[in-house]
């Protein structure tokens, strides 16, 4: 593997906007609020969704950190109804080898009640399909190979942005992982070191549109106050 240039980003001053503690834990607590009515969606409706509020939530997952600034991402935005169906069929392969071969039994039983099966008609439904890509390594310009550092962590954190955004437009989605994905780099004509990560219906809930009746975690049971010494 070949090297590469340095490149040394100059320092620029930076003054972020400090709040009152009043007006963070205000804001905190809307935000909170906000994102606490985010429900992963199945049924969509098949009303069209402007180009421009998926090319903003995208803007808005690539402003997430990550390693060494790489930005190790693509998003590839499916529009097209031939190329949603073959996602589907594809999809829908793989799933239904899963749920009758490949899923160990404690594994169907944990998703037996959210109801879901192989079965995948919201791919064609939903306005948009945005299938993240990770970025495996890096090719320069002569065909060299070099790394990428902490890609599948900035991926996640960018997906994370990226589901945060479509939701304050009122979108709603789904983290659709059907496995193996690599069916995604031969119907979407994506290079073999782009590796797929997560695959996005995205669009308007359709008007009968229902979730599971769930539970999130309480905060005293997903976080720790370390208070030092033996950490009790």
């Amino acid at each position: 593997m070949g090297g590469s240039p340095m490149t040394v980003f100059p320092q620029v001053p930076f003054h972020p906007i400090r709040h009152s503690p009043e007006e963070t834990l205000r804001r905190g607590r809307e935000f909170y609020d906000h994102m606490n009515r985010r429900r992963s969606v199945r049924f969509f409706s098949p009303d069209p969704v402007p180009r421009e509020a998926i090319e903003l939530a995208i803007q808005i997952a690539g402003t997430a950190p990550s390693g060494a600034h790489q930005q190790p991402w693509t998003f590839v935005v499916v529009d097209d109804p031939e190329l949603k169906r073959q996602i589907r069929l594809g999809a829908e392969e793989e799933e239904r080898e899963f749920y009758e071969h490949r899923a160990p039994a404690e594994w169907l039983e944990a998703l037996a009640p959210l109801g879901t099966d192989w079965r995948k008609p919201f791919l064609e439904i939903a306005s948009y399909l945005i299938v993240v890509f990770r970025h495996a390594y890096r090719v320069a310009p002569d065909g060299a190979h070099h790394k990428t550092y902490y890609s599948t962590e900035s991926v996640g954190i960018a997906v994370g942005l990226l589901i945060a955004a479509l939701h304050t437009m009122g979108l709603c989605t789904l983290t659709h992982t059907p496995s193996p994905m690599e069916f995604l780099n031969g119907i979407l004509g994506r290079p073999e070191w782009e590796r797929p990560f997560v695959l996005l219906p995205v669009g308007y809930a359709a008007p009968d549109a229902t979730v599971p009746d769930l539970k999130r975690k309480a905060l005293d049971e997903v976080a720790v106050w370390n208070k030092g010494g033996s950490g009790r």
